[in-house]
């Protein structure tokens, strides 16, 4: 009788050391996971961050491409309307000096 309540407390032990290491496994693997999550969770945010600068690369693209349309449309009106100016000029100059050589015949149609 001696023997079996030895025996039972040898046993109990060794269900106690086992189930410490165990549990301290189990604790090793739920501390690992969390860590794994962190990295896959900042690979997730890094992904989303570089989609995120690429959309907005894109959209500045879009945007220059516009601008630069724009400019090109404003440049032909410019010239349109320098070619205009110029001409709108040139038959004011005429006119002024056919004006300027009616006044000269004028007075000389007059003394006749």
């Amino acid at each position: 009788m001696n023997s079996r309540p030895v025996v039972l407390i040898f046993l109990l032990l060794v269900l106690i050391v086992t189930s410490q290491f165990e549990w301290k496994q189990q604790i090793g693997e739920a501390e690992a996971t969390p860590a794994a999550a962190t990295r896959r969770r900042q690979q997730a945010l890094v992904v989303r961050e570089d989609a995120i600068k690429e959309k907005i690369i894109l959209a500045q693209e879009k945007n220059i491409q516009q601008l630069t349309e724009l400019i090109q449309s404003l440049q032909v009106q410019l010239l349109h309307c320098r070619g205009s100016n110029s001409t709108t000029a040139h038959s004011a100059s005429s006119n002024q000096s056919l004006t300027k050589d009616s006044k000269v015949e004028g007075p000389d149609m007059m003394d006749d």
